[in-house]
């Protein structure tokens, strides 16, 4: 069985070192979160270490692993928890990752099995260093997924797979539920925010992914309070329904350390509200827009709502 692999969070970020401190803000009230109690919590997290896997949920720091995880709803990291990429706003560890584990799509599987999970999110770290950015790995995962529990829908939020050609068709070929990749921000803040990737890329792989099968739901995030303008996340969105995206997510960036890009605004929950009303009414069957949005939160409604607005708009 794979251990876990223990990071020293002082050199985390070996990259970032060299930054200014951005001081963080203090978070509004409608952005705090309570601390984890629930038994369910611990024992979510008692199975995620005893199968030797690692979550997004704990690696990106995200604020809603308590509510998620005492549902048993838990969004699992595979193909190591380093990443070859350095995004400003990311709080997953920065490195030289190791080789794939060839147990890690059996141990997935046994987790989703055991959790008895209506709708499993599985997502990776980027990883340049492979042929074909992971994609046969991510193939294998849903595959171990169908064969453990067959009843469970598949979401998986992908890498850019930049520069690595063939490799959206074999994660495609394996036919999961939803595919779903964040472009992040608006483009103009790429070059500081994603620096390691390209906006146009991020929307060629979403378009090319409806292409190849179009029963397959599309979906992707951004993140607000980063110094973009109300006019960009609305050409976003214009772009993202032009790849013929189903589903848009919305949520405030949070800013991980000092070390990390800073958080320029926090924006309100009637703002959200405001964004979401300007996406539905841009076609997207599905929004959530809150300030606590992330992409695996309330996945498994989520995806109950999609396929009823798709069932909806078919009908109609």
């Amino acid at each position: 069985m794979s251990t876990r692999i223990e990071i020293d969070h002082r050199v985390r970020h070996p990259e970032k070192q060299h930054r200014v401190d951005n001081p963080i803000s203090r978070k509004p009230a409608w952005i705090r979160v309570k601390a984890p109690t629930s038994p369910v919590y611990h024992e979510t997290h008692a199975l995620m270490r005893a199968n030797g896997l690692v979550t997004v949920c704990e690696e990106a720091a995200c604020p809603n692993i308590g509510e998620c995880w005492s549902q048993r709803h838990a969004t699992m990291m595979i193909m190591g928890e380093i990443c070859t990429r350095a995004c400003s706003f990311c709080n997953v560890a920065t490195g030289v990752p190791h080789a794939l584990d060839a147990t890690e799509p059996a141990r997935v599987a046994d987790a989703v099995a055991t959790l008895g999970l209506r709708h499993v999110v599985i997502t990776s770290v980027d990883r340049d260093d492979l042929p074909d950015g992971g994609a046969a790995h991510f193939a294998a995962v849903i595959a171990a997924i169908r064969n453990a529990a067959p009843a469970t829908t598949i979401e998986i939020l992908t890498p850019d797979f930049l520069r690595k050609p063939g490799a959206i068709e074999i994660v495609v070929a394996a036919k999961p539920d939803v595919f779903n990749h964040n472009l992040e921000t608006v483009p103009r803040l790429y070059p500081t925010i994603r620096p390691g990737a390209r906006y146009f890329q991020s929307l060629r792989l979403l378009d090319t992914v409806k292409t190849l099968d179009a029963s397959i739901f599309t979906k992707s995030g951004l993140m607000v309070g980063l110094g973009e303008a109300k006019p960009e996340i609305g050409q976003v969105m214009d772009d993202l329904r032009i790849a013929d995206v189903d589903f848009l997510t919305l949520g405030q960036y949070l800013q991980p350390t000092v070390k990390h890009a800073a958080v320029e605004r926090f924006v309100t929950p009637e703002e959200f509200a405001e964004y979401a009303a300007i996406a539905r009414a841009k076609g997207f069957l599905q929004v959530s827009a809150t300030p606590l949005t992330r992409s695996s939160y309330h996945a498994d409604a989520d995806f109950a709502a999609l396929r009823e607005a798709r069932a909806k708009k078919l009908a109609a």
